[in-house]
């Protein structure tokens, strides 16, 4: 957080008096933002279900979801990754950030197992696989480029990223 208030504010296109009148720093600023993105493990599980289809066309749907909020809004990830690595967030906060992750990962868990069950994603170890498509999709802000007509050429879909699931 290098950037000083006062250009906060002139982002903001408020005065710097009144960015401080309603956040008495750039701190608290940043846990007001990453507040407003946690998300509850029950409105993840809602989202979740309400996708159709078998096994590995909701997994396809999830990813391809989370890699188009990642093309489309870089900024966001990259706010959540500082904020998890964030040792003066507040306790509850961090407790949130956790259980939002443990979640998703629940869910591409039991879909993998689901995907498993039918023979339309590999005999490997679940949690391992889950691990690995989180890893990839945790690794595309580092992808993002200058330009948006670079980022829509080079971040991979869904499509590549759900390969690695085939059966052999």
């Amino acid at each position: 957080m290098s950037a000083k208030m006062s250009e906060v504010a002139t982002e903001a296109s408020v005065s710097q008096g009144l960015a401080y009148h309603y956040f008495p720093s750039k701190e608290s600023i940043f846990v007001a933002l990453v507040r407003q993105m946690v998300v509850t493990p029950d409105e993840i599980r809602r989202r979740a279900e309400t996708t159709h289809g078998s096994p590995l066309d909701r997994l396809r749907q999830m990813v391809s979801n989370m890699v188009e909020r990642r093309r489309r809004d870089p900024g966001f990830y990259q706010l959540m990754r500082q904020a998890t690595s964030n040792d003066t967030l507040p306790t509850d906060l961090r407790k949130a950030l956790l259980a939002q992750g443990l979640i998703v990962q629940d869910i591409i868990r039991q879909l993998i197992v689901e995907g498993q069950a039918r023979g339309e994603i590999a005999n490997d170890d679940p949690d391992k696989l889950a691990r690995a498509i989180l890893a990839c999709l945790d690794g595309l802000p580092g992808v993002v480029l200058p330009s948006p007509e670079l980022v829509e050429k080079q971040m991979p879909d869904a499509r590549i990223i759900i390969r690695m699931l085939r059966p052999d």
